[in-house]
């Protein structure tokens, strides 16, 4: 996305935006080694840090948000220094809030469990069910997974399917296995 693309996107979306104002909502993005991420900022946490199109990510928050969203450097430097630190294995934790709210809340009870498995360590898809006592939610599990709004930070990438198979993620397969190669993670 270009300079150019994000202040359409803000003139569309925050009409009186007129760019000194900080905007309620720091959008912007990043690259890494595993992709483009489309990260957002709120003044409860981070609210979204996705492989999906910056497009789709600016749209679903301004439409479920509702507030008003713009380029702020100076909000989003902490998270990206945080993402170059984890992709460069020297960041095992990130200190940075999740703003959950994109999330319904069955997936934030399921996002909440995974916040919970170490780095370097895997969980199943079972086993977060069993630990938030519905044994039979395998497929909302994995769907819970799949619409986590803060990949990488909450590391939905760590819960595996059953017999040790990797299952889906937003990134990509091959970017799951990375990131679990990254960790040190046994599959």
């Amino acid at each position: 996305m270009t300079a150019g693309d994000l202040e359409a996107l803000v003139r569309v979306t925050s009409p009186g935006y007129v760019g000194e104002t900080p905007p309620d909502i720091a959008f912007g993005m990043t690259e890494t080694p595993f992709g483009r991420l489309a990260l957002a900022v709120t003044a409860r946490g981070l609210v979204a840090c996705s492989y999906e199109d910056e497009h789709v990510v600016f749209a679903r928050i301004a439409r479920e948000l509702g507030s008003f969203i713009g380029p702020d450097p100076r909000r989003l430097d902490p998270i990206r220094r945080q993402l170059d630190a984890y992709f460069a294995g020297r960041l095992r934790a990130f200190t940075l809030p999740a703003d959950l709210r994109l999330a319904t809340p069955f997936a934030r009870t399921v996002l909440q469990m995974t916040m919970g498995v170490p780095y370097g360590s895997v969980t199943t898809h079972g086993e977060i069910a069993e630990r938030i006592g519905r044994p039979q939610a395998l497929r909302a599990i994995g769907n819970a997974l799949s619409a986590n709004p803060v990949c990488v930070v909450i590391p939905c990438h760590r819960a595996v399917e059953a017999r040790g198979r990797l299952g889906g993620y937003a990134g990509g397969p091959a970017a799951k296995e990375r990131l679990l190669r990254l960790e040190g993670a046994v599959l």
